[in-house]
């Protein structure tokens, strides 16, 4: 049998020699059947891709129709720019007809698997996925795939499959950002980013870099840091400030990077923008609810969250053919504020 194929519990009762209830009441655990022929079921199962449909099961039994579901995995519902995303997925999805069932991965690749696992075993129509930062192994989603359920990624693409995404211009926002920086006369401008598996993390490097080189200036590795959230920011920023060859700039991957920078210049008695000039990546609402306020590169989550949906729904319903990837560059703005000259 081909484990790639759309198999049934009937199936599996056939090829194991026992009978659907039996493979059924073993799936849910039923104490009925024995640990190890529940054991050798499940493991069956697992093996050809075969997820119970709980969801499709439950509506059997009442007269409501199956709802057109996709399944949204968000790395963390709390991040503004997720969240905005999450906004335009479930506006996107409501104008199309759909709803969503969404799950928090919290950064985990364990908890990204299991997701995975749950969504096909709720018959989701599809799934929309940002990755975990610390996802190196990508199986679930070859699952996904091999099994026919359509995968929309969104601004963490996996970039070991080819297949459906939507990403804001990482390269481009950073090279204009740091092209900002250098033009308001700074020469030593510090990068803070995320780790280097992760693909917007290698486009905002490479764009900072290049406008860097454009310009005529040498990057150095010593101002290149891992840093990718306010606490940790806080807690490096003062060696790199105590430097005698202390940069006159930073650019941070994100917001929250960028405003842990701000409070620990500030406190440490430096003038900003005079002294030292921040650019953030977000353009969240913590943008502007800071002290001087923060210049930013805005990443038009909502627009990203839609455009995720309509590729999906386009797969779903045939308008758009499966074997076909589609992939969508969303643009990013410069907002100068209060932090930059």
């Amino acid at each position: 049998m081909n484990e790639n194929s759309n198999i049934t519990m009937k199936d599996i009762a056939r090829e194991l020699g026992v009978s659907v209830a039996t493979v059924s009441r073993a799936l849910k655990d039923s104490p009925r059947i024995s640990i190890q022929q529940r054991e050798r079921i499940k493991s069956y199962a697992r093996e050809h891709n075969f997820y119970p449909n709980y969801l499709a099961e439950s509506l059997r039994h009442s007269r409501v129709s199956s709802p057109k579901i996709i399944g949204v995995i968000v790395p963390q519902i709390a991040h503004y720019y997720f969240s905005t995303i999450l906004s335009g997925i479930e506006e996107q999805a409501r104008v199309r007809g759909y709803r969503i069932m969404v799950a928090q991965s919290e950064e985990r690749y364990d908890r990204e698997v299991r997701i995975c696992e749950s969504f096909m075993e709720n018959r989701v129509c599809g799934i929309i996925v940002s990755q975990a930062k610390d996802t190196v192994v990508y199986d679930h989603f070859k699952k996904l795939i091999n099994s026919h359920v359509p995968l929309v990624f969104y601004d963490r693409i996996c970039t070991a499959i080819n297949t459906n995404r939507v990403v804001v211009d990482d390269y481009m926002g950073a090279f204009t950002a740091v092209t900002h920086l250098i033009q308001t006369g700074c020469k030593r401008i510090a990068f803070y980013g995320s780790p280097m598996q992760l693909e917007i993390s290698k486009n905002r490097y490479n764009g900072y870099v290049d406008a860097l080189l454009k310009n005529g200036l040498r990057p150095d590795d010593s101002l290149r840091l891992f840093c990718d959230n306010r606490m940790e920011a806080e807690k490096i920023t003062p060696e790199i400030l105590s430097r005698e060859d202390r940069p006159d700039a930073f650019f941070a991957v994100n917001d929250d990077t960028a405003i842990g920078i701000l409070y620990t210049t500030k406190r440490m008695g430096f003038n900003v923008p005079a002294d030292i000039s921040i650019c953030g990546f977000t353009n969240g609402e913590r943008a502007i609810a800071c002290e001087p306020m923060l210049t930013t590169v805005e990443q038009r989550g909502h627009m990203v969250g839609e455009e995720a949906v309509d590729i999906l729904v386009n797969l779903v319903e045939g308008i758009t053919p499966m074997d076909k990837v589609v992939k969508k560059v969303v643009r990013t703005r410069l907002v100068v504020r209060g932090t930059t000259k």
